[in-house]
C-alpha cells in the first residue's frame, strides 16, 4: 500500500488510540510496554486471519505481513497462546446468567419481575439459572462475581435478590479493564468489517446520534435519559436474543455466533485535561 493510501488509515488509527494511551499513561505502561503488546497483537492477527484456506498462517508469511523478525514471531506466537485471559469468559457468564434471571420465564414473577431464589433447591434456584446460563464458569466464582458487582444482594434467609441487569465489575476490578478492552474489540471489529466489506455486501449496523453545541448544563438530564432509553433499547434485544438462542438440549445445524449490539455514551469536552 503506498503513503496516499497509508495516510487515512494510520490517521484513523491515531485517533482510535487516543483513549487507549490515555488508558495506558493513567495506569503506567511505557511505549516500549505497549510496543510488545502491540506486536503480539500482529502476529497474532497475522497467524489466524491471513492464512491459506482456513490454516493458521505460517511464520515466513506472518515475518512478511507484519515485519517483524521470524524470532520475535516465534515469541509473540507463545505469548499470544499463553497470555490469553479467562475473565472475558466469566464476563459473559455473568451478563448470561442476569439476562436469564430477567427473561427467563421460570425466574420472573407474575408481574414480570425478576424473582427472588434460592442459592440452592428444587425448581428456580441460583444452581438451576447457572446450569442453563452460566457455561463452564464454576458457579461458586460465578456468585462471587456477581456479588462483587453488586448485581445480586443475599437476605438473611438465604435468598438471593437481583439488583441489575447488566453486569458491570467493580471499578478498581482488573476485570472491569478486560470487559473495556472487549467493548473496544467489538466496536473496531464493526467498523473494520464494514470498511473492508465488498461492494454491495450488507454491513453491521454501526450508528452514531451526536451534536456539538450541547449546552453543558442538560449533562445530567442526557445521563438519566439515556440510562432510561438505552436501557429500554438493550432489554427489548436481549429479549429477542434470548427467543433466538440455541436450545441447548437440542442439536443445531449450525455452531451458534456470537450476536448483539452495544450502546455507549459520546462526550467530547472542549477544554484540554477535562476527559478522565
Amino acid at each position: 500500500m503506498d503513503s496516499k493510501k497509508k495516510f487515512p488509515v494510520l490517521t484513523a488509527c491515531r485517533l482510535a488510540l487516543r483513549p487507549l494511551v490515555r488508558l495506558l499513561l493513567r495506569s503506567g505502561v511505557t511505549w516500549r510496554e505497549f510496543e510488545e503488546v502491540a506486536k503480539t497483537a500482529y502476529v497474532e492477527v497475522a497467524t489466524d486471519e491471513f492464512g491459506v484456506r482456513g490454516r493458521p498462517t505460517n511464520i515466513s508469511r506472518v515475518a512478511i505481513l507484519t515485519g517483524i523478525n521470524r524470532r520475535d514471531v516465534r515469541k509473540h506466537r507463545a505469548l499470544a497462546e499463553s497470555d490469553t485471559p479467562p475473565a472475558p469468559r466469566a464476563m459473559n457468564a455473568a451478563q448470561r446468567v442476569l439476562s436469564g434471571w430477567f427473561q427467563d420465564a421460570e425466574f420472573v414473577g407474575p408481574d414480570g419481575s425478576p424473582r427472588d431464589i434460592p442459592v440452592e433447591g428444587a425448581g428456580a434456584s441460583f444452581v438451576e439459572l447457572w446450569r442453563r446460563y452460566g457455561g463452564d464458569i464454576p458457579m461458586r466464582a460465578l456468585l462471587k462475581e456477581l456479588h462483587a458487582a453488586e448485581s445480586v444482594s443475599e437476605g438473611s434467609d438465604g435468598t438471593l435478590k437481583v439488583l441489575s441487569c447488566t453486569y458491570i465489575p467493580p471499578q478498581a476490578d482488573p476485570a472491569k479493564t478486560l470487559r473495556a478492552g472487549s467493548v473496544m474489540e467489538d466496536l473496531g471489529r464493526t467498523v473494520v468489517y464494514d470498511l473492508l466489506a465488498p461492494p454491495g455486501s450488507p454491513l453491521r449496523f454501526e450508528r452514531r446520534a451526536e451534536n456539538d453545541a450541547v449546552d453543558p448544563r442538560h449533562l445530567n438530564e442526557f445521563r438519566k435519559y439515556l440510562d432510561e432509553q438505552g436501557m429500554k433499547l438493550l432489554e427489548n434485544i436481549d429479549a429477542w436474543l434470548t427467543e433466538h438462542q440455541v436450545d441447548p438440549g437440542k442439536e443445531s445445524p449450525r455452531a451458534p455466533i456470537r450476536l448483539g449490539v452495544g450502546v455507549y455514551h459520546i462526550q467530547d469536552d472542549k477544554e484540554r485535561g477535562n476527559g478522565p
